[in-house]
């Protein structure tokens, strides 16, 4: 089973899987060029959960806990899920509030930015060459010798611990809605139906899980190993999505009009150069934390407890960005972009980044000649 994923022609096949569903949940509810992003979608989880109060992005997302389950499942089921963890958490949980920054300083992941530039959002192509220069100050650090520490096998219940979370939320949800806020306008109103979002994000975290689907993962792997194995999964997903835009009529070649994005160019690059650094010092984007905390990491889902708390840090301190807004009257547009303390708080996530990835490594390697 794992040589056939790792043949590139099936990770491909399973990219255009995943194109379908992301199309699905845009088809019948989810923002258009969100689709199932996951730095948003852990925002209004976040939200529903009142964690922040931006009345416009508050709602129980079941893709975040369909993924993590769907993971979860699959991983048992071939016998992939261990129990680990133990690798520098406190500096995960950071790298983990820091990746979210810098995403809602974009307006979304590194998947988002994929479904956005598969429907011609030319800002998605800017932010791309923030996330490939992130990566490639990752790479620097790695070859510096950086690293979190190996991971431990730990007791078997660490891992059972964020699966069932999830599922006692999506319990929660289903059988007490009135505990969570909802969305009344905004992206947080606009979703799919529960239960078809439900079952798309279980076929969505199976696949990325038995196709170890990373965005960065799979720059990084092209520019270390000439190794385009990976890769092949996000060009699935692109093509995918790119002939359903095209088809449907959704294709809009341009920077501006576009849903829930802005123009800033500098912003739009450094919120992803922030996620795309944190990313290859984490060990994976937010959708492979995703999938790592469903197959049993505890550094996975420390991570992504980071993610929650900086969703919230992003809402409650106005550090995310504003979209560009259209008067749907008299047609008048607003622009977005980043707000003063989002562009502070981007500044300080890049320096934070640097000293994580060099000078602690520096730190490593005085005390091992010392211990010598």
């Amino acid at each position: 089973m794992k040589k056939l994923f790792n043949k590139w022609w099936i990770l491909l096949i399973c990219g255009l899987l995943c194109a379908c569903v992301a199309a699905l949940l845009a088809y019948f509810g989810n923002p258009k060029n969100m689709a199932i992003c996951i730095a948003c979608f852990i925002r209004d989880t976040a939200g529903a959960m009142k964690f922040h109060n931006a009345s416009a992005v508050q709602y129980v997302r079941p893709e975040i806990i369909g993924i993590i389950l769907g993971s979860f499942i699959i991983a048992l089921v071939t016998k992939e899920f261990k129990s680990t963890g133990g690798s520098s958490p406190l500096i995960r949980f950071a790298l983990g509030l820091i990746m979210m920054i810098g995403a809602l300083v974009f307006l979304g992941c590194p998947l988002r930015m994929v479904i956005r530039m598969a429907g011609g959002d030319l800002n998605a192509y800017i932010a791309l060459i923030g996330f490939i220069l992130g990566i490639g100050t990752g790479i620097i650090a790695l070859k510096r010798g950086f690293s979190l520490g190996e991971a431990k096998e730990l007791n078997k219940t660490n891992g059972f611990v964020m699966p069932g979370f999830v599922l006692a939320i999506l319990i929660a949800f289903i059988a007490v809605p009135s505990l969570f806020a909802f969305s009344e306008s905004g992206p947080g109103s606009m979703h799919a139906p529960l239960a078809l979002s439900l079952v798309c994000a279980l076929v969505f975290g199976a696949i990325a899980q038995k196709t170890r689907m990373c965005f960065a993962g799979s720059f990084r792997n092209v520019f270390m190993a000439k190794d385009f194995t990976l890769i092949s999964t996000i060009g699935g997903l692109f093509v995918g999505l790119l002939i359903y835009n095209l088809v449907t009529g959704n294709f809009k070649l341009s920077m501006d009009g576009q849903p829930v994005a802005h123009q800033q160019v500098l912003w739009n690059i450094l919120g992803m150069y922030v996620v795309g650094f944190g990313a290859v010092l984490g060990g994976g984007c937010p959708i492979r934390q995703l999938v790592l905390t469903g197959q049993g990491s505890s550094d996975g889902a420390i991570t992504v407890l980071g993610m929650f708390v900086g969703a919230a840090l992003c809402h409650n301190f106005s550090l995310a960005s504003a979209g560009d807004a259209v008067d749907a009257a008299t047609g008048a547009v607003t622009l977005g972009g980043a707000t003063p303390n989002g562009q502070i708080a981007i500044v300080i996530c890049i320096v934070a980044l640097f000293l994580i990835a060099f000078v602690g490594n520096k730190r490593a390697k005085s005390k091992k000649v010392k211990a010598a």
